[in-house]
């Protein structure tokens, strides 16, 4: 399963689609420098593939080659940064 990209006017998600139908997606907001992870969200059909831990590696893989800080909002992200502080210290806002 391809993780896919879109972004238009300072928002952005990082999702999984099948058909017409979005089985995961992680979304974001951006301002200066800074990518701000509102949302995640992964369809029953998935659960168990870590599908979530894929999207947050597409998301801060894209915000390091900006150079972009990473503000996680979203529960998951949240979560997820803060079990691994030491693979998100250098874009952890």
């Amino acid at each position: 399963m391809d993780i896919q990209h879109t972004e238009q006017d300072h928002r952005g998600s990082f999702y999984i689609k099948e058909g017409f139908e979005v089985l995961a997606q992680m979304t974001y907001s951006l301002s200066p420098d800074l990518m701000i992870i509102d949302h995640t969200e992964v369809d029953e059909k998935l659960k168990g593939q870590k599908i979530g831990n894929k999207l947050l590696d597409a998301a801060t893989s894209y915000a390091r080659s900006r150079e972009w800080k990473v503000l996680p909002l979203c529960p998951f992200a949240k979560m997820m940064m803060d079990r691994n502080p030491e693979a998100y210290a250098d874009i952890r806002k």
